[in-house]
C-alpha cells in the first residue's frame, strides 16, 4: 500500500510514483498519424480498450555528463525498448556540430519487447571567447521521431574551461 511504509508505519510524505506507472510520457511530441495500410494491426478485443499500443521508453530519460574536461570525449548508453505490441520503427535526427553531441546507433525496425542502444558522444569544447567563470553549460533535447511520436532526450554537461 501506498499509505504505510515498508515497516508498517503511516507514511509521512506523499510517494511520488515514476512518470510511466502514471500513464504519462514526459518529453514526448504526438505525431499526426497517417494510417498505413501496410503496418500490422492487431485486432485482439482484449487489447481494444488500451489506448497506447506502441510506443518506446527511453531508459535512462534523461542523460547529465556532469563536469567535463574541455577537450576530452565521454559517452553513455541509453536504452529504447519497444513497450507495444507491434514491430516500431524509429530514427535519431542528429544534434547541430556546435552541441559537440553526437548519436550513434543501428537503424532498422525493433521488435515489441525488444530494445535497442543509443549511445550517446559528447566532445567537450567551447565556442566563444567570452569569461564564463570556468564552467558552461551545454543543454540540447536529442529528437527520436517514432512512427507516433517524437520523443525528446534532454542532454546535460558542464564544462570546465
Amino acid at each position: 500500500s501506498l499509505m504505510v511504509d515498508v515497516t508498517g508505519q503511516t507514511r509521512k510524505e506523499k510517494v511520488i510514483l515514476p512518470s510511466y506507472l502514471q500513464g504519462k510520457k514526459p518529453n514526448t511530441i504526438p505525431n499526426k498519424k497517417i494510417e498505413d495500410p501496410v503496418a500490422g494491426k492487431v485486432s485482439i478485443s482484449s487489447l481494444a480498450t488500451r489506448q497506447d499500443l506502441t510506443g518506446f521508453h527511453l531508459i535512462p530519460p534523461r542523460v547529465t555528463f556532469g563536469v567535463l574536461k574541455e577537450g576530452c570525449t565521454y559517452a553513455t548508453t541509453v536504452i529504447m525498448k519497444n513497450v507495444g505490441v507491434n514491430f516500431s520503427r524509429f530514427r535519431v535526427k542528429q544534434p547541430p556540430p556546435y552541441t559537440g553531441l553526437r548519436v550513434m546507433y543501428t537503424p532498422g525496425p525493433v521488435a515489441a519487447g525488444l530494445q535497442v542502444e543509443l549511445e550517446i558522444e559528447i566532445l567537450a569544447m567551447v565556442f566563444g571567447g567570452k569569461d564564463t567563470g570556468g564552467l558552461e553549460e551545454v543543454s540540447h533535447d536529442i529528437e527520436i521521431l517514432t512512427e507516433t511520436e517524437t520523443l525528446l532526450l534532454p542532454v546535460k554537461a558542464n564544462i570546465l574551461c
